[in-house]
């Protein structure tokens, strides 16, 4: 890889089989990506312990991600492909990285604070008083707990960017305070080790624009804990039914109406995936009342059908190539761990910690 390009850093975690929301938001970008930068794309297995999943199927969930990688179009020759687990520089550069991350800070960002009430099943009444909901979080007297690893999730997600000094990070909305809070960790250790060492990773949106892919019942977007994603490994039956189910309204009963939420997720979708004389076709059989929803969700269908079915085949040929998917992930870490071990050493030696 050229020395002179931009250095991009992105990760998966390991909690199950990708969907096209992760395609259209990241893995589809990613392969477009790789000829033009210096990739490094990682498992994070590590970051999927924070739910504690089981052993065996978190194993799992690591090799049918890097299957789906490969298969997607992600090119071993052209990027640092690795799990996460695999660099243990990562796990000491994280402790180390905690001593200068704030209980307060970590405590206040929005995922912690809707991940650990999820965990101890308090309800979100609209209370946004930060001091109220910490307290509500640390006096809780349900017997569940929060897990320190959910706590210090973005330093450890600062630590996978900062640790290759990655220039890009592409992110959602949802991780944007994330990667502030990696700016503000990084600039802390400057200052406070009176250095330059770390510069500002900046998010990065294929042609400026963020995609939002929304699911099948009719609001939000699509995700695994939604139960609303067509996976790119879904069956042809399967994923013919998934659309069909898919949540739509009585019809437009006036020219010219206003598509509801449902259907204007369909038509988002079918903007995503179909040419665009179909998805004109079909929005002007809506605004003239003669729309037929089925005929819409089964050429929704067929277009989603010939970007997922190519993916699901190459998956299927390699996904138990034990000896191919190996050596890919060995030869990753290998280059991760070369590039993790000079930053590691020199934050060592910046930070005191030296021979004698």
């Amino acid at each position: 890889m050229s020395n002179n390009k931009k250095v991009v850093l992105s990760g998966i975690r390991a909690t199950g089989n990708l969907h096209l929301g992760n395609y259209f938001g990241a893995l589809g970008k990613f392969v477009r990506m790789q000829d033009d930068f210096d990739c490094r794309f990682f498992i994070a297995d590590l970051h999927a312990l924070t739910t504690h999943p089981d052993p065996k199927m978190l194993h799992e969930n690591v090799k049918q991600i890097l299957a789906e990688y490969l298969a997607a179009g992600l090119d071993p020759d052209k990027n640092i492909l690795y799990v996460q687990s695999d660099v243990p520089e990562i796990s000491e550069m994280y402790l180390l990285m905690n001593m200068h991350a704030g209980i307060g800070e970590l405590m206040r960002t929005a995922s912690f604070k809707d991940k650990a009430r999820k965990a101890l099943g308090i309800s979100h009444d609209g209370n946004n008083d930060e001091e109220a909901v910490e307290k509500e979080i640390i006096g809780n007297q349900s017997g569940k707990s929060v897990n320190a690893g959910l706590l210090t999730y973005p330093t450890l997600m600062a630590v996978d960017i900062l640790i290759h000094h990655a220039d890009f990070v592409p992110v959602g909305k949802d991780q944007e305070q994330h990667l502030e809070l990696t700016r503000r960790f990084g600039r802390r250790f400057n200052a406070f080790y009176n250095t330059e060492y770390f510069h500002d990773p900046v998010n990065f949106n294929f042609d400026g624009k963020p995609v939002k892919v929304p699911g099948l019942d009719g609001s939000g977007k699509m995700g695994k804990s939604e139960g609303n994603c067509i996976y790119l490994v879904d069956d042809e039956k399967t994923l013919r039914k998934k659309v069909m189910r898919a949540v739509t309204d009585a019809g437009p009963t006036e020219p010219g109406s206003t598509p509801s939420e449902p259907v204007a997720n369909l038509f988002t979708l079918m903007d995503l995936v179909s040419e665009p004389d179909t998805a004109d076709h079909f929005r002007k059989a809506y605004a003239d009342c003669s729309i037929r929803y089925g005929d819409l969700k089964k050429q929704l269908a067929e277009d989603i059908l010939k970007i997922t079915l190519p993916i699901r085949e190459r998956v299927l040929e390699i996904r138990n190539d034990d000896q191919y998917l190996s050596r890919v992930v060995r030869e990753g870490a290998e280059r991760a761990r070369d590039i993790a071990a000079d930053t590691l050493r020199d934050v060592r030696h910046i930070m005191g910690i030296r021979k004698i």
